[in-house]
C-alpha cells in the first residue's frame, strides 16, 4: 500500500509573514506532500518568532497524521484567528514534523525567497 503521506526537506529559504511583519524565516522547512492536496510548508517552531503565536482552543483530527492543535497569532492589526496548526504527537508516517507549524496561505504570505 502506497503512504499518503510524504515529507521531505523544502528547498530554499522559506519566509511567513503575517499582519505586515515576518513570523519567521527558514533554510530547514519541510515540505508535506499528501495526497489529493497542495503541498504544505511546515516551519520548525526554533525559526518562528514564537511570541506572535498563542495556542488556540481548536483541534481537529486526521486519520493521516494525528491530532491538530491550531495557533492564533497576534498581529500588529489583531489577532488571525486559526492561522497555523501542528501536530504535537503525529503518527509515525508525519512524524518529522513534530516541532514544526504550517500555516492558511489565505491568513498569512508563506513564500520561497
Amino acid at each position: 500500500m502506497e503512504s499518503r503521506i510524504a515529507v521531505h526537506p523544502a528547498e530554499g529559504t522559506w519566509v511567513v509573514r503575517a499582519g505586515g511583519a515576518v513570523l519567521g524565516e527558514s533554510t530547514r522547512a519541510l515540505e508535506l506532500v499528501e495526497n489529493g492536496h497542495e503541498p504544505v510548508i511546515y516551519f520548525p517552531r526554533e525559526d518562528l518568532a514564537m511570541a506572535f503565536l498563542e495556542p488556540s482552543e481548536t483541534h481537529t483530527r486526521c486519520p493521516f497524521k494525528g491530532d491538530a492543535t491550531y495557533w492564533n497569532i497576534a498581529a500588529k492589526s489583531g489577532t488571525i484567528r486559526d492561522a497555523g496548526w501542528s501536530y504535537e504527537e503525529p503518527v509515525p508516517s508525519a512524524e518529522p514534523i513534530a516541532g514544526h507549524i504550517a500555516f492558511y496561505p489565505d491568513q498569512v504570505a508563506v513564500e520561497r525567497v
